[in-house]
């Protein structure tokens, strides 16, 4: 398996073209920031893409953000940063781990069940109050779907 790496980052607005893969509108992204714990990806000594993290409750920890630069997609990484990111918080006594995604992602949608969540919760209409529509894969991004997995199995 080859090196990857998640590095605890101090200057966030470095990575604003990573978050802004995962999340379209930088007014919104400027909004959670500052919010939780932030690591750089690093693959092979290159980053490669960023995670966010925050903790919606005592034992769970949510990812707010998780972005690969296209070129990493698809070839297992992703699911490699849950598996680290799922040992650490594991080690720090958090239970679960949720991630929400827009219903018009279809390849987030069968990311995170690929990656053993279940879905959870829908937050309809979370995405109507960003500031310009978005459109994935024909589908009108409108519905956050929420993901869940118990990270202490």
């Amino acid at each position: 398996m080859k090196a990857l790496h998640l590095i605890p980052v101090d200057n966030r607005h470095h990575y604003i073209n990573f978050l802004l893969l995962a999340d379209e509108d930088e007014t919104i992204i400027n909004q959670y920031i500052h919010e939780g714990e932030m690591y750089a990806i690093s693959y092979e000594g290159t980053e490669i893409g960023v995670s966010l993290f925050t903790f919606p409750s005592i034992e769970t920890v949510e990812i707010k953000n998780l972005a690969l630069s296209p070129a990493f997609r698809g070839k297992g990484i992703g699911r490699q940063v849950l598996n680290k990111a799922a040992q650490v918080f594991k080690e720090r006594r958090f239970r679960d781990m949720i991630a929400g995604t827009s219903n018009s992602s279809i390849e987030n949608l069968a990311f995170y069940q690929k990656a053993g969540f279940r879905f959870y919760d829908i937050k309809k209409d979370f995405f109507t109050s960003y500031p310009e529509p978005f459109y994935e894969n024909g589908i009108k991004g409108i519905d956050m779907i929420i993901f869940r997995k118990s990270i202490q199995d």
